[in-house]
């Protein structure tokens, strides 16, 4: 993994451990101590780390740092180990006769199991491995097995309008495009308090493009929210994705796999349109028009009727705590550029996507981030210490042919000259200094 990378995953899991105390104002002593013990009482898959349980000390200096930075992400970035190189995991001769003994005393517990270890002597008296790490090295081995009771599910909903957004995708019915049927996927987010639809759009495609364009347009139209929760499809697990909304301050959570329980509000909203919406669709339809006729059943159908569940209209209950609602920046879609690591070569090139740019010679020989869009190449900004160098120029060979360089860093264009007009003879002219025939 890229340094780059591994330090905005890091950034992001602190983001989501922090984020509950973040989205929760006015908490009483009694309240956020609470909510700090059962972050900390619980274990974690952190990044980069064998540790599975985050300190108290550590939680509150995380939130201290997002906080005093101005809710900047980058404050909540992994700092360089002093100790980087040497090795804090179980060695792989200990590992594996750790492992050869749980096979042997398979149906024996973990605290059983380290004393007898101990008295083996597979492990020294002063070890201090724990349970929790056991547990982590032999599941990855296969030898634990997760308990059969069923997982404790409840029914939830949000405090607060904006608190908890839920989206997902859908298959729509196939739309007339290009004089051929294509089949269409429909995008939608719901807030989970009001059960308002916040954005809904049908598109040629199920990838992350279209999801960042629904995601983006509900946000320009409803404010930032505190959390999204999605699904584990492929147009929702994107680095660039997680970042974004890091960065705006919103947690990205994922459901688990293979259980759309969590994610009810927005699985009812879509056995609403299969029942209620696609049946009213006529047999030939285009893309365009597919979503018109969604929008129009959106705002003057669903939003008008009384929610069975909260007894009010979704829009009514989502504006009664309007005032408390977070705009989003003007410049949001700037947020969900993909960024890229480059060096910039002696000839000041960068190449992205298999071609070549100009850079300002200043950066020549420096690790720069160029940000962009994949939809359009004409705008490659390029980040230097933290700090914008303008935007990156196609590369023109015929261009650099005029280009003299007058000193080291300073150059002129060269005006080319006409071609001298052909002397005119009687035999049709000369010809590299012979006479043509």
């Amino acid at each position: 993994m890229e340094d780059r990378e591994r330090r905005e995953k890091v950034a992001l899991f602190r983001f989501g451990l922090i984020s509950p105390l973040l989205s929760r104002t006015h908490l009483s002593r009694g309240e956020r101590e609470r909510m700090v013990r059962e972050i900390t009482e619980k274990e974690w898959e952190i990044p980069g780390s064998g540790r599975s349980r985050i300190g108290r000390s550590t939680l509150l200096r995380w939130l201290r740092d997002y906080q005093q930075s101005g809710g900047r992400l980058e404050s909540l970035q992994a700092k360089p180990r002093s100790d980087r190189g040497s090795t804090r995991c179980v060695s792989p001769e200990l590992e594996l006769a750790l492992v050869t003994l749980r096979r042997e005393l398979i149906a024996t517990s973990l605290p059983v199991f380290l004393k007898a270890a101990r008295d083996r002597g597979v492990l020294d008296a002063a070890s201090r491995l724990s349970s929790a790490s056991l547990y982590r090295l032999f599941q990855r081995h296969g030898l634990e097995r997760p308990g059969l009771i069923p997982p404790d599910r409840r029914r939830f909903e949000a405090e607060l309008p904006n608190d908890l957004w839920q989206s997902d995708s859908l298959h729509g019915p196939k739309v007339l495009q290009d004089g051929r049927l294509r089949q269409s996927f429909l995008f939608a987010l719901i807030d989970d308090h009001s059960r308002l639809l916040l954005y809904a759009a049908a598109y040629l495609s199920e990838r992350l493009e279209s999801f960042q364009d629904c995601l983006i347009e509900a946000l320009a139209r409803r404010g930032l929210p505190r959390k999204i929760y999605v699904d584990n499809g492929a147009a929702f697990r994107s680095h660039t994705l997680r970042y974004a909304c890091g960065r705006l301050g919103i947690a990205l959570l994922h459901a688990t796999p293979y259980t759309p329980e969590g994610k009810g509000k927005i699985e009812r909203f879509w056995k609403t349109v299969r029942m209620q919406f696609f049946p009213l669709l006529p047999q030939s339809i285009s893309l365009a028009q597919l979503n018109e006729r969604l929008r129009a059943w959106i705002e003057e159908d669903y939003h008008q009727r009384v929610h069975s569940s909260t007894a009010q209209k979704p829009l009514e209950r989502y504006l009664e705590h309007v005032s408390l609602l977070r705009k989003a920046p003007e410049d949001l879609r700037e947020y969900f550029r993909v960024p890229l690591e480059r060096k910039v070569d002696k000839d000041r090139t960068v190449s992205i996507s298999g071609r070549l740019y100009e850079a300002p010679a200043g950066l020549i020989g420096n690790t720069v981030t160029v940000l962009y869009h994949p939809t359009d190449m004409s705008r490659i900004e390029v980040i230097f210490q933290e700090r914008s160098w303008g935007f990156l120029v196609p590369l023109s060979l015929s261009a650099n042919y005029h280009v003299r360089r007058v000193t080291g860093t300073q150059t002129e264009i060269v005006q080319p000259q006409p071609p001298a007009p052909p002397e005119q003879t009687d035999r049709g002219g000369q010809l590299f200094g012979r006479q043509a025939p």
